[in-house]
């Protein structure tokens, strides 16, 4: 339950379980994480079909999962997230973005780094254009020397790099807080009988 209220803090506005499991099975997991829909006794090409519709319904869709009867599923998506250590090698393939950690409470945490991470590209790309925008119209209007000019560069090159390098102190925060010392998601199933979860995006 708690991982479905961060992920619904997120901006995930929509969770949908989707498993091969019966129904009874699947409505009492759905009741205790707090889902918002679960939808039972499906088959691979069934949760295929079932993504291609949310698509079509709500736009982005994630899908969370760790077997062979996923990877439709998962290369299908907007976004396929594998989990590492419990995934199977097809699943590990298809998928966009795998957790290294089976704990799907790091699924909150790569959507905030993966925002973060967002936000200080646009930033690093911004602040480069800008002083190149500078040095060449310094160049041919001031007359700027070309000492200064690379001196500028190469400074506004390390300045991205540090940057780019906050990444590292969010992660670090997080594994601190929890105490999950090695913690990681990388970019790029298989506890038996284990819920699929979607989730829609927002914005």
């Amino acid at each position: 339950a708690e991982v479905i209220k961060q992920l619904h803090q997120a901006g995930v506005e929509r969770v949908v379980i989707l498993t091969g499991d019966n129904e009874r099975a699947a409505a009492g997991v759905a009741r205790r994480v707090g889902a918002d829909e679960v939808r039972a006794n499906l088959l691979p090409e069934d949760k295929l079909t079932a993504i291609k519709a949310l698509e079509k319904q709500v736009g982005a869709v994630a899908m969370v999962g760790d077997g062979v009867n996923d990877a439709p599923a998962l290369a299908a998506a907007t976004i396929g997230v594998a989990m590492g250590a419990a995934g199977t090698d097809v699943a590990l393939e298809t998928a966009d973005v795998v957790l290294m950690a089976d704990d799907l409470s790091s699924l909150a945490f790569a959507i905030h780094l993966s925002r973060r991470a967002r936000r200080i590209m646009l930033q690093n790309i911004t602040f480069a254009l800008g002083v190149i925008v500078v040095l060449v119209l310094s160049a041919l209007g001031l007359n700027l020397p070309m000492t200064l000019g690379v001196v500028g560069h190469e400074g506004s090159t390390l300045l991205v790099v540090l940057n780019g390098l906050r990444l590292l102190m969010v992660q670090d925060n997080r594994a601190r807080s929890k105490g999950l010392e090695g913690a990681s998601v990388s970019p790029i199933s298989h506890a038996p009988s284990a819920p699929k979860v979607e989730a829609r995006f927002q914005g």
